[in-house]
């Protein structure tokens, strides 16, 4: 059953998004200039960045198909359980945008040294997700909620 209150436009993202994308950012910088040990494999440095690039335009790709194509925001506000379009292929697509965004960037670092962060950020991501939002969207739509949990994946697109 629907309340009438509907949940928090933004979540918890800015709250974990913001430190990934800026800890991304500067291993990324910190790599270039390198103020933190570069550790490379030279013959792979332009799969890297390649892979990198790839990553990060999946990423902003996937956010606007999750934020303008759906119109999270609407349906936030509209109390609609959102289940079609991107969201029938991953349940949390932003976070998913800035996790591919996040390792696209390190992966252009081409820095082997700095590869455990994605292992992080998804692990972080997930507690903080199972610790919230999907609490706060079982108690808002219950086994509709179940329903598309058990069908669609946490943060990877097609792998469930």
């Amino acid at each position: 059953m629907k309340n009438e209150e509907h949940l928090p436009i933004l979540g918890v993202g800015p709250f974990i998004i913001i430190p990934i994308i800026l800890i991304s950012i500067l291993s990324l910088v910190f790599s270039y200039y390198e103020i933190i040990p570069l550790y490379q494999i030279k013959e792979l440095n332009i799969l890297f960045f390649l892979l990198g690039i790839i990553l990060v335009i999946m990423g902003i790709i996937l956010w606007l198909l999750a934020v303008v194509n759906s119109r999270i925001s609407q349906q936030i506000i509209n109390n609609n359980l959102v289940t079609s379009g991107v969201y029938s292929y991953v349940r949390h697509p932003i976070y998913s945008a800035f996790l591919f965004i996040s390792t696209g960037l390190i992966l252009i670092s081409q820095n082997i040294a700095l590869f455990f962060l994605p292992i992080i950020y998804w692990l972080a991501l997930t507690i903080a997700m199972i610790k919230t939002e999907e609490r706060w969207l079982l108690k808002k739509y219950g086994d509709e909620y179940v329903q598309y949990s058990k069908k669609v994946n946490r943060f990877i697109p097609f792998f469930n």
